[in-house]
């Protein structure tokens, strides 16, 4: 538990300081992807004015957002907040996937990242 606050703490110290870093990242999803910023905008279920936003750093999206972005298609969390490892976790297929989906979102939930 203690690791999981440390790297949301982290996460909310970025943002804080108004570290722009998440615009290039999701570009780099999005066309590895082969998406437009339409279409990368629909799969987020968020406006394309918005998903723009995020791309060129004139917003930063929510947290919770970019957790599910990474849990859904399979970003190394790693890759998207330090820039180590790899894209993309190795497909793995796990019949805890969904166990390690329903902690993460408990966990986010307890801590107030995202809505009860």
């Amino acid at each position: 538990m203690f690791v999981v606050k440390h790297k949301l703490c982290f996460l909310i110290k970025l943002h804080t300081f108004g570290v722009n870093m998440f615009g290039k990242k999701l570009k780099e999803i999005r066309k590895h992807l082969s998406v437009t910023q339409d279409g990368m905008a629909e799969l987020m279920k968020i406006p394309a004015r918005t998903y723009t936003s995020y791309e060129r750093d004139e917003n930063n999206p929510p947290y919770s957002m970019l957790v599910h972005l990474c849990i859904k298609y399979k970003i190394n969390l790693n890759w998207f907040i330090a820039n180590t490892g790899d894209m993309f976790i190795a497909n793995k297929p796990s019949a805890t996937d969904d166990e390690l989906e329903h902690k993460v979102v408990e966990v986010m939930k307890k801590y107030g990242v995202i809505e009860k």
